[in-house]
């Protein structure tokens, strides 16, 4: 139990409080672990926010969530105050770097509090490269030096995916079909758009719905509750879901359109295989999301330093989606760290692309751009390439061009896969002041000069239409224990009201199915399977692998999984060998359980010390003593 209180700054003013338990509102009450926690939302009713206050008051209130945007109030720091707040801790801590992926201003104020209340403070971020890191120590620790722990970027159980958009829905679909069953999230990036594909899961029978800012709180509130709750369900959302949801069971996570940069992708896909187990990732991307992530940084209101970082990590995000060698390496690569090997769980990994010598093909295009100016847009230019004469050419003159027609070895589908690779290797990008056309960069130039040589992918469109191969949580031939395995789970979590994975997580019941656990004791070893969890479930799922269950007494099971169970076991056999004495003929005489296992736990080395074992009794010490000082020998020697 917490001394004193500690204020969680989260940058998101809902669902962080509401994941301690999946029916939980905001306002106080004690959390699954037992702390008393409270939270002061955007949705808090008003009896919800009285009741933090009284237990603020009542000095019950042991961790307060709260998001940023409050401090801009002087109610805050006093609340804080009155509160005697002890320690500060900030979520997503990237947030307060004008260079991060997501700058928020009012991280800004979190320094002014910590110097208003002279406490501790903790930031906590997942997704900050070293300019980052320095920015967040300058703005919240005053400069000095805080102890820095960097565990790594690295999350091996997740497997990396990209494939280019052909029929997105359609992929989408297939990608859900083959994982039916499995929680997963589909981020997209417009409101309706989450809307529409809820409804094409659904129709195609999945367990789905909708999750983005234009809705009401209570309902948002609804769709987290659900999701904490619910097995197997897929929520279509912008990339406001996933603050503050920390469901270690989510298989998968898929985007329909591309991220805004890397590091938004690398949050984002971090939301799956929390609980460790084989997670999958699956990003879809084309030529028009690069035109969008484009438009909406050109036409921010951020200074032209921070648009140019923005773009380049923009860049990076799409250096990544037309890699042809191991995506982990190149991930890792732009956070500083160096995977040696290819990681052997991503796409590129699992089939290296098919690539070719695009020097030609990619001089041709910039030859294009070039003659036109660069004022029109891929679609305009593919048909000068390929020597279609319609009016639109005719009328500027560019049927005349010495690039018109020399594309025609080519496909319109295969330009189409050139230009998206030449915006995914930023040799051209789109331009907002020219309505998007598209312009080349100082990278194209040694290529268009005939200085450097380029390597494309033969492109992945074909592909898309069987959609990527599917990683099977376990082999086929535990397959079928898992299913039963996570049918007890949904009945025993939907029977207590809790969420699936607080009864075990994914990765437990996967260590179940491949391990098959014939006894309490060895369910005991199972990574998971604690104590408590073990007296509350581990006969249920025991009977799911191996049938019936003969009962056990529950000072038996509390031994379950250690060295003492067994000793246990085999004093309880010289117990019931001795029960009517040694010729079986005297009057009948037991030890209790709660007995037993006192012996179990305290092992005397002679009849003197047996005498001291709490309860027992004389005749009994006379009748098991000597048996029970040989069965402990023998265990210790053995």
């Amino acid at each position: 139990m917490l001394s004193a209180a500690c204020a969680v700054l989260a940058r998101s003013d809902r669902g962080h409080f509401a994941a301690d338990r999946p029916d939980a509102r905001s306002g106080a009450r004690a959390a699954a672990g037992g702390v008393e926690a409270g939270a002061l939302t955007s949705g808090n009713t008003e009896e919800e926010t009285e009741e933090v206050f009284a237990a603020i008051d009542e000095g019950r209130l042991k961790l307060l969530y709260m998001a940023p945007e409050r401090l801009a109030s002087g109610a805050a720091v006093s609340l804080l105050k009155r509160a005697n707040t002890r320690l500060i801790a900030v979520d997503e801590a990237h947030c307060v770097s004008q260079w991060g992926h997501d700058f928020r201003p009012d991280y800004l104020r979190i320094g002014e509090l910590r110097r208003a209340l002279g406490v501790p403070l903790a930031a906590f971020t997942a997704t900050a490269d070293e300019e980052t890191r320095g920015e967040i120590v300058t703005r919240l620790f005053d400069g000095t030096e805080p102890a820095i722990f960097l565990r790594g970027f690295d999350r091996p159980n997740i497997h990396l995916a990209f494939e280019p958009k052909a029929q997105p829905r359609q992929q989408i679909l297939r990608f859900a079909e083959a994982r039916r069953g499995q929680s997963g999230i589909v981020y997209c990036a417009s409101r309706a758009r989450t809307e529409s594909l809820a409804a094409a899961l659904r129709e195609a029978g999945h367990p789905a719905c909708f999750y983005h800012g234009g809705m009401e709180a209570e309902d948002r509130r609804a769709v987290e509750a659900r999701f904490q709750r619910e097995d197997g369900l897929i929520v279509t959302a912008t990339v406001a879901f996933g603050m503050g949801i920390d469901k270690p069971d989510i298989r998968w996570v898929a985007h329909a359109d591309l991220p805004k940069s890397i590091e938004a992708y690398y949050q984002e896909i971090g939301r799956a295989g929390r609980d460790g187990a084989a997670a999958e990732t699956y990003t879809l991307f084309g030529p028009e999301d690069i035109r969008l992530r484009r438009t909406q940084i050109d036409e921010g209101l951020a200074p032209p330093d921070r648009k140019a970082a923005d773009h380049g990590r923009l860049n990076a995000l799409l250096g990544l989606a037309e890699s042809i060698s191991c995506r982990r390496q190149k991930l890792l690569a732009y956070f500083g760290e160096t995977l040696d090997q290819p990681c052997g769980n991503c796409d590129l990994c699992d089939a290296p692309p098919e690539t070719f010598d695009a020097t030609e093909p990619v001089r041709k295009a910039l030859s294009a751009i070039l003659r036109t100016d660069e004022s029109y847009g891929a679609g305009h230019l593919i048909e000068i390439l390929l020597g279609n004469a319609n009016d639109k050419i005719r009328a500027r003159g560019h049927d005349r061009l010495p690039t018109f027609g020399i594309g025609r070895d080519l496909t319109r589908i295969e330009w189409q896969a050139l230009f998206r690779q030449m915006m995914g290797h930023v040799l051209i990008r789109p331009d907002a002041a020219r309505h998007g056309a598209l312009v080349m960069t100082r990278r194209a130039h040694p290529i268009l000069r005939g200085e450097e040589p380029i390597t494309l992918r033969k492109d992945l469109i074909k592909k898309a239409k069987s959609g990527p191969v599917v990683k099977a949580l376990v082999a086929d031939e535990d397959a079928p224990l898992l299913s039963a395995l996570k049918a007890k789970r949904r009945a025993l979590a939907e029977a207590a009201g809790l969420p699936a994975y607080m009864i075990f997580n994914d990765r437990t019941l996967i260590e179940m199915a491949e391990t098959r656990p014939e006894t309490l004791d060895q369910m005991a070893g199972i990574s998971g399977v604690g104590a408590k969890k073990l007296e509350s479930y581990g006969a249920d799922f025991l009977s799911v692998i191996v049938g019936d269950v003969a009962p056990q007494h529950p000072q038996r099971r509390k031994l379950a999984g250690r060295d003492e169970g067994a000793l246990f076991d085999a004093l309880d056999a010289a117990h019931q060998a001795l029960a009517r004495g040694v010729e079986g003929h005297d009057r009948l005489m037991r030890l209790s359980a709660s007995e037993l296992r006192r012996v179990t736990e305290r092992r005397p080395r002679d009849l003197a010390g047996m005498e001291r074992v709490g309860g027992l009794t004389a005749p009994q010490v006379e009748r098991f003593g000597a048996a029970f000082l040989d069965v402990i020998a023998d265990f210790e020697t053995a």
